[in-house]
């Protein structure tokens, strides 16, 4: 990674600091956007050793994503790039750095949304046994690990809200999670009988088994007593849904899409979804639409003498 110039390294420091402290960003949205900022940065610097904020106007902003764009850069991530670049020069403005903001004409390219892959309704249920008859021994991680696809598949949480969860984030009588999610922003999720079953078999048997002077509140644990990792999580769905014939190779949000998936698909309101994924956007959520809808054309398309 290339040198900045250390008036900008300073610069990039106190943006951090809005965006962690002022801004609430999660830790994986500060990466993305000073990684971001950064590029940006060292483009502007590259064009003159004496650049300064001055010098950044739109047509540097065009001619940063132009470059990548030739470069083979796929459109979502020049989308992503695009915001931001807006966000940082809206720091700027707000910080008194620089007078107008040079990203107010800045276009994003619209990003090819492609459908997500989702399980069918009877491969997550084979997940779900597959899960609860590793569980059956009464194994301690065996039964955290039946626990964290049974919640990531029946609520649709984030892995980032399955890892924050608290021992308090859960109503046991009401069945429902407190789950904090983007923004900081918190929501009430339900969850049905097999999720409270595995709850209760989790706390009985397998978290004191598991719990030592690292664990604290956390609700679900590691094999050496800390907090859950998103990394471990994501290692109990791949080795799950391998024992599932023909299931596609999914991550926990693989979960959350089919979750979304089938909530609709039962006939769910879009709005509840809505609330149920945390999404801040209905079209985010209308995506999930689309999956059915595809996926009905294409039984159809296999299935009736007039397709």
């Amino acid at each position: 990674m290339e040198n900045l110039p250390s008036a900008f390294e300073q610069l990039l420091a106190e943006y951090a600091d809005d965006l962690r402290l002022g801004r609430g960003r999660s830790e994986h949205t500060i990466r993305a956007y000073l990684a971001d900022t950064r590029s940006l940065l060292t483009f502007l610097a590259g064009l003159d050793e004496q650049s300064t904020l001055g010098d950044l106007d739109v047509h540097v902003l065009r001619a940063w994503l132009a470059g990548q764009s030739a470069a083979g850069v796929a459109r979502s991530t020049l989308s992503r790039r695009t915001s931001a670049a807006r966000n940082f020069t809206a720091w700027l403005v707000r910080t008194r750095r620089i007078g107008a903001d040079p990203a107010v004409r800045l276009v994003a390219p619209k990003s090819r949304r492609t459908l997500p892959t989702v399980l069918r309704q009877p491969q997550a249920e084979a997940a779900m046994k597959a899960a609860e008859s590793g569980a059956a021994q009464q194994d301690p991680v065996a039964l955290r690990d039946r626990l964290i696809v049974e919640l990531l598949y029946s609520t649709g949480i984030r892995v980032g809200e399955l890892c924050g969860l608290d021992l308090d984030s859960v109503d046991h009588e009401r069945r429902l999670l407190r789950v904090i999610g983007k923004g900081d922003k918190e929501r009430a999720v339900p969850f049905g009988v097999p999720g409270a079953d595995a709850i209760g078999a989790w706390l009985r048997i397998g978290r004191p088994a598991l719990a030592n002077a690292r664990s604290g509140a956390a609700f679900l644990l590691g094999r050496r007593g800390g907090r859950l990792d998103q990394r471990q999580a994501r290692a109990v769905v791949h080795e799950v849904l391998e024992a599932v014939p023909g299931a596609p190779d999914l991550g926990p949000h693989g979960f959350r899409h089919t979750a979304a998936t089938h909530l609709l698909e039962g006939g769910a309101d879009l709005r509840v979804v809505q609330e149920l994924l945390g999404h801040a956007s209905m079209a985010t959520t209308q995506l999930y639409t689309h999956v059915s809808v595809a996926r009905l054309r294409a039984v159809h398309d296999q299935a009736h003498p007039r397709a």
